[in-house]
């Protein structure tokens, strides 16, 4: 069934603290989408940032950010007071997410909330958005059962964090060796002397998927589909790797021998170096691969459709010596292949999995993906360079999701301007448009021929809806810092002219969510 959605990440929600979260304008955004006659709402991974502010590197492969908890929900729930100073120092950070700075504040605010939950054990209703959405902040007997589903990983992540600033943040590879390397009695007596400061890393968990999944049951119940986000990789500095070092290819100190990355290419002449320890492929066969099942079935429990980053590294990954500065002398090395996905299939017959094919495919990858069944991507800025792409809709097939451009691309406008004249020109062609047309109108035409496509499901960027240039650019790949996942649209801009286009244009396409 054709569809159509919108990629917009919950940090880039509007909001008066800094950075978007699961409250009011989350549920005001699904309510744009139900107008605009959508049916997915894309957003970016949801776990705890780590350096960069990135994503796509974790400080767990499962928990939430804290920083995308609702704070209103907290006071409306009686867990925080409206008029404290740490609150109203928040709602003062109103433009771009500062990722460092917020969460020195909100980790104050949630160490209050969480000392009112403990103290009250209970909290009336939170009205969270109006009186007919009502959500929750939980109660004692909720959380304790709540710790007990998860402490597969929780414990690990709790007592991870609590670590982690105990040692003022610094990476786990730089702790005491007696917690770095998890000697059980240290672990003991730290977990017994630091349990109140523990509880309080869990209870943000709590919240975080307390609101979480209030709100993809409001999505749910208006149509609206949550297309998540899956890394391939998991960060060095994660309690994944940490609780469990013999999944990746590290050495007997806990040091990575090799980490991942790219080879050099027009784009970046030393490669891309990004620093995530590999996995042990071999260990994980012998283990039935029962790691990625867990996550892929606990990312189908979070998301209606689950992207996974980077799947060309399943059948191949470019491994770097991890004492390398620059990505130059990495080799190829073969991945699990159709091994990996026969064992998910076999266990998740259901789930719904988006392949990132993106980049140079080899024909093993090509016949991978063509076995695995998962949709791939197209993406239209890629389709322009001068042959006939695989990129342009003519060549697309039903079995895809097609974007103008994705959160690692520049804006449609940023990018037309940005090409050379021959460029353009091929552009215009394609788009039946002539020399004359404005910026503007070649977006819109981007759009409608990225809707026109034979894809199953289409994608637009929420930047190239609100036509936005580069400044808007949400990421620059192989970058740390420069404005990186910051980007915020302002509160008002989803109006109804809006929603009435995109669901003319869904209506027109036959996507249009019914």
């Amino acid at each position: 069934m054709r569809a159509c959605g919108i990629l917009c990440h919950i940090s880039s929600l509007p909001s008066p603290c800094g950075i978007g979260t699961l409250g009011k304008e989350a549920y005001k955004f699904v309510d744009f989408l139900r107008r605009a006659g959508q049916s997915y709402w894309q957003i970016l991974p949801v776990g705890p940032t780590g350096f960069g502010d990135s994503p796509y590197q974790s400080y767990s492969a499962f928990a939430g950010n804290p920083l995308l908890i609702d704070i209103d929900m907290l006071i409306a729930g009686g867990l925080v007071d409206e008029n404290d100073n740490d609150v109203k120092l928040l709602r003062s950070k109103e433009k771009f997410a500062d990722f460092g700075q917020l969460f020195s504040f909100k980790r104050l605010i949630l160490a209050k909330a969480h000392g009112a939950f403990t103290a009250k054990g209970t909290s009336a209703p939170a009205n969270s958005v109006n009186n007919s959405k009502k959500s929750c902040c939980g109660d004692l007997a909720d959380f304790s059962a709540f710790c007990r589903k998860n402490a597969w990983w929780l414990d690990d992540y709790a007592l991870f964090m609590s670590l982690k600033y105990h040692f003022k943040q610094v990476m786990w590879t730089l702790w005491e060796d007696k917690y770095r390397l998890r000697e059980k009695q240290a672990l003991q007596e730290y977990s017994a002397a630091h349990a109140a400061d523990i509880d309080q890393w869990k209870f943000m968990q709590y919240e975080f998927f307390l609101q979480y999944r209030a709100l993809k049951k409001y999505a749910n119940k208006c149509g609206i589909k949550i297309y998540g986000d899956m890394p391939i990789y998991v960060s060095m500095d994660s309690s994944d790797i940490w609780a469990s070092p013999e999944m990746f290819m590290l050495d007997d100190d806990c040091r990575p021998v090799s980490v991942a990355g790219c080879p050099p290419d027009d784009f970046a002449p030393t490669g891309q170096l990004w620093g995530n320890p590999l996995y042990d492929w071999d260990y994980m066969e012998d283990d039935c691969y029962k790691w990625w099942i867990t996550r892929v079935k606990y990312s189908a429990e979070l998301f209606d459709l689950t992207r996974i980053d980077h799947f060309r590294g399943f059948e191949s990954f470019y491994a770097i010596p991890a004492e390398d500065d620059t990505a130059e002398h990495g080799k190829w090395l073969k991945g699990p292949g159709m091994k990996l996905f026969k064992a998910i299939k076999s266990e998740l017959p259901g789930v719904k999995l988006v392949a990132e094919d993106l980049g140079f495919l080899t024909e093993d990858v090509v016949t991978m993906l063509k076995e695995a069944g998962y949709p791939g991507m197209k993406v239209l800025e890629f389709g322009f360079g001068g042959d006939d792409s695989g990129y342009l809709p003519h060549n697309y097939d039903k079995n895809s999701v097609t974007y103008i451009g994705t959160h690692d691309n520049e804006t449609a406008l940023g990018w037309y301007r940005g090409c050379d004249k021959e460029t353009r020109k091929r552009i215009r062609r394609y788009l039946g448009l002539s020399k004359k047309a404005e910026d503007g109108k070649i977006v819109a035409h981007l759009i409608r021929t990225a809707y026109a496509s034979v894809s199953d499901l289409c994608i637009i960027q929420l930047q190239d809806l609100l036509m936005l240039d580069n400044s808007a650019r949400m990421n620059i790949p192989s970058t740390i810092g420069g404005g990186n996942w910051q980007w915020r649209f302002p509160a008002g801009a989803l109006n109804d002219k809006l929603a009435r286009a995109l669901r003319r244009l869904a209506r027109t396409y036959y996507r249009e969510r019914q």
